[in-house]
């Protein structure tokens, strides 16, 4: 079988891509976003919902999903469906093994939906969705060999390659967060000490700045008048507003947190070697604070450095949307294939 045509590396559809309007779904822990999103990426029309309370059944978060596409089919022509889910999505795309914040194990989620909605429907890992976003429409388009790492509460993570998403033999690469880089470190949710994600994360940024205002260090007063006394107040954004507004802790703190991002960048660099790594997630919101450390220890850790290329380090583009722009635009290609089959069989009947 002859090597598949990827699609233009500028980002734009290859010629004969069709430019239906499809739906893109967002589901996370306490939110649905659904959009109907164009061939360029442009959102038309857009619904959230909060994610329902009784979701141990994983009917009722299908049922919601069904709602927000007929809600959205009513007033567009829409051509397929792309899923976008956190956890642990199978090769074929079909199934979601395991959803940390939902009650899917080895859930067959693509046929349940397709026999509901009569479309063609994906299922894709989140950051897989967000980073194939980037590379068609965002930060990475222009370059062939992508690496992209989501800082939110822990690290997803995702690899764009020649055009197609690496999601190795079994649909689980990308789980960049939970590669260890202090052995017998802090323990992490998923069992092992020592995770990327517990050094480079929203909840590592959150964590360190709470226990420096639980110990009362005088440098963290600005942040406990920020939430009147309260250190279960301090979040990720007030931090991140407070260094964007000259508070000395907070930039510290998220100049440790972009250090260990760099540190586990370079890891990554050793192991893939891409041309550009963009990062995405909530925390990316501090910009430059957060980079600019991060490019410092990237540079100080990769192996052969002085001596070999070095990958660009940028922020993505898409912001929250990434993952729903680009389930749709995944799931186009399921649609212009399901248009061809469709028009052949017609075809065939009539006798053309």
């Amino acid at each position: 079988m002859g090597r598949r045509t990827p699609p233009r590396r500028d980002g734009a559809p290859r010629p004969g891509l069709l430019r239906l309007p499809t739906v893109g779904i967002d589901i996370g822990g306490t939110k649905i976003a659904a959009g109907v999103v164009d061939g360029e990426g442009r959102i038309l029309e857009q619904l959230r919902t909060e994610t329902p309370h009784k979701s141990k059944s994983p009917k009722v978060v299908e049922d919601t999903i069904t709602d927000l596409v007929l809600a959205l089919a009513d007033r567009h022509d829409v051509h397929a469906v792309g899923i976008g889910a956190a956890g642990f999505v199978d090769s074929d795309r079909s199934r979601v093994l395991f959803a940390p914040h939902l009650s899917w194990r080895n859930e067959p989620l693509r046929d349940a939906l397709s026999s509901r909605l009569r479309l063609p429907v994906v299922v894709e890992n989140d950051a897989n969705a967000a980073a194939w976003a980037e590379w068609r429409f965002g930060a990475g388009a222009g370059t062939d060999h992508l690496v992209m790492v989501n800082l939110g509460t822990g690290i997803g993570g995702a690899i764009v390659r020649d055009g197609w998403l690496e999601r190795g033999r079994y649909g689980m690469a990308g789980e960049f967060g939970h590669m260890t880089v202090v052995p017998g470190g802090l323990r992490c949710p998923c069992g092992n000490r020592g995770c990327w994600e517990q050094y480079s994360s929203g909840n590592a940024l959150v964590r360190e700045a709470r226990e420096l205002a639980a110990a009362e260090s005088p440098v963290a007063q600005p942040l406990l008048d920020r939430v009147d006394g309260d250190v279960g107040l301090i979040t990720g954004p007030l931090v991140t507003e407070a260094a964007q507004q000259g508070d000395a802790v907070a930039v510290e703190l998220l100049q440790e947190v972009g250090h260990w991002l760099g540190l586990g960048i370079a890891n990554l660099a050793a192991a893939l070697d891409p041309g550009r790594f963009v990062v995405g997630g909530g925390v990316s919101a501090a910009g430059e604070l957060l980079i600019g450390p991060a490019r410092e220890a990237f540079r100080r850790n990769l192996t052969g450095r002085g001596f070999r290329p070095e990958a660009d380090i940028v922020l993505a583009r898409l912001g929250n949307e990434a993952g729903l722009v680009g389930a749709a635009d995944l799931a186009r290609q399921v649609a212009r294939r399901f248009r061809t089959v469709k028009r052949s069989r017609v075809e065939r009947r009539t006798g053309r």
